[in-house]
């Protein structure tokens, strides 16, 4: 199976899409599953935005680590990323500016939205990141190319993580702040492997100022 992730479904919520002024995708997380993640989207709640939930087949993006050599996680981790390049460009085609779509995970899925924008640079409305990295080996080279200018990064995680080291969050923070995000970066000592109140307040003040007037 070249392309497991193909035929998955997306879950939608919230403002139908050919209506919405903006659009969250939401990535859920090692063995969860879209309806899991789409939790998020009443703490984000907002009538004129559309949260999109693809699922991952098997409940699982790619089976091994997001520190393991990339050829491992192969196929499923391109058919992963191919899967939120479809939503995207669905958005982009029901109208919405891609200054308007925030692309957001937890730890798996926060590792494939971090990935994800920085494969495919441009100017999206937001990248949030709950415990998550940019995706290869610890000694791996992180740099991408293009431009995430306009681009606001939310980085934030509990330290020390089981599964996302700190390090692997700092530096993919900073690649983001190289490609020209305006990024912050949060670290919560000791907080367990979940999302916490501070973690969803913050993020839900970003998501709700990519509807300010003034953003195309």
């Amino acid at each position: 199976m070249t392309d497991p992730h193909a035929d998955t479904p997306v879950v939608p919520y919230g403002c139908d899409l050919n209506y919405a002024q903006a659009a969250v995708v939401l990535l859920h997380g090692r063995g969860a599953s879209a309806q899991d993640i789409l939790s998020l989207a009443d703490r984000f709640y907002d009538d004129r935005i559309a949260y999109l939930a693809p699922q991952a087949a098997g409940n699982s993006w790619y089976p091994y680590s997001f520190l393991a050599p990339i050829r491992q996680n192969e196929p499923w981790l391109s058919s992963a990323l191919a899967k939120v390049k479809r939503i995207v460009t669905a958005c982009g085609a029901a109208g919405i500016a891609q200054s308007r779509v925030a692309v957001c995970g937890f730890s798996q899925g926060a590792c494939l939205a971090t990935e994800f924008v920085a494969r495919h640079a441009a100017n999206y409305g937001a990248l949030i990141a709950f415990t998550g990295g940019l995706i290869g080996p610890l000694d791996q080279n992180l740099h991408h190319d293009g431009s995430l200018a306009g681009v606001r990064a939310l980085f934030s995680s509990g330290d020390p993580d089981p599964h996302v080291p700190w390090a692997r969050v700092e530096a993919s923070a900073e690649e983001y702040r190289r490609m020209g995000a305006s990024v912050q970066l949060n670290r919560y000592p000791g907080r367990p492997h979940t999302i916490i109140e501070q973690e969803l307040d913050t993020s839900r003040a970003l998501i709700l100022s990519i509807l300010q007037p003034g953003l195309a």
